[in-house]
């Protein structure tokens, strides 16, 4: 297994910027942000600021044909994957592993119906990141991902495995590879279900939870319903899961807002078709009730309608 010296990272928002300082640290030039258009020069110009430092990382086009890279790392939002995946093209070649890295649990399934399961590995995020106008603050001692493959055997993990947790290791990045990845994802999409819907819908910070039980009732009615859906499709989650959230969500603090909220104060759409779309989808599909979720659905795109002008 060959050392990874050539890494493309596309989408340098809230979780993006989680990798790039470290890895470019260590990669130097291998390290590269996809970007085009008002965005590249965005980031030409006026860089990115992740805890009080501003980065200027090297940039390379969808149309930069440079040969492919050992990883590309896809960070950006649910509604702009499918762009993404045309945009990644160059840089995915026979030996590319690809790591997408969003929210959601269908974002891998996308990525193998263009790239191929072979190039791809499942991961999810668990880290609190306050993003705004190209700054970001956030502990990085207390963030981590969650990457392997569907299921994962600690005495033989596979070589794509291997090869991400030796970039990971000599960047300092801190990580988990879980045994059942799938379960994984169906756990943070549940907390992500009932903490952003929440926080959106009503405008408050995470904080809210350790204090208020109005908020918590619809923080948890959400998790239920995704619970039942995960529980059809034969996702073994539940309370404990739930429990294991609890304390979770007590530790973080109070003023830190979701991404679905900070995209509204920001005026940018948000990514609620993935989060409670996703589960009233699901629900008509199995004959699971959602009504909280479809709550939410409707109740943010009217935000979103009024933030736009629509109404």
């Amino acid at each position: 297994m060959k050392p990874m010296k050539k890494v493309t990272l596309i989408g340098l928002g809230a979780m993006g910027v989680f990798f790039a300082p470290r890895i470019s640290e260590k990669l130097g030039a291998g390290f590269r942000i996809m970007a085009s258009g008002a965005r590249k020069d965005r980031l030409e110009q006026k860089g990115v600021t992740v805890n009080g430092i501003n980065y200027r990382f090297p940039i390379v086009t969808p149309e930069d044909n440079d040969g492919p890279s050992d990883l590309v790392i896809i960070a950006v939002k649910g509604y702009d994957l499918a762009q993404a995946l045309k945009d990644i093209k160059y840089q995915v070649g026979p030996e590319t592993i690809i790591l997408p890295v969003l929210n959601g649990i269908d974002s891998e399934k996308q990525t193998a119906d263009v790239y191929g399961q072979e190039h791809v590995l499942y991961s999810y995020m668990r880290v609190s990141i306050a993003m705004k106008d190209g700054k970001a603050e956030f502990d990085p001692e207390k963030g981590l991902i969650h990457f392997g493959e569907e299921k994962n055997d600690p005495g033989h993990f596979s070589d794509k495995v291997l090869a991400v947790k030796e970039l990971f290791d000599r960047c300092g990045i801190d990580y988990k590879i879980d045994p059942d990845m799938i379960k994984g994802l169906w756990f943070k999409f549940m907390c992500n279900v009932g903490e952003n819907m929440t926080c959106a819908m009503f405008g408050i910070p995470f904080g809210a939870f350790q204090k208020s039980a109005d908020a918590n009732y619809f923080r948890r009615a959400a998790m239920w319903e995704v619970i039942r859906v995960a529980n059809r499709l034969g996702v073994d989650i539940g309370q404990n899961e739930i429990d294991r959230q609890e304390h979770t969500i007590g530790r973080l603090p109070y003023q830190n807002k979701p991404s679905t909220l900070q995209d509204l104060e920001a005026g940018k759409h948000t990514e609620v078709d993935m989060f409670a779309g996703t589960v009233v989808r699901l629900g008509k599909e199995l004959g699971v009730e959602t009504p909280v979720c479809e709550m939410f659905w409707h109740g943010i795109h009217l935000i979103e309608d009024r933030i736009f002008g629509n109404i």
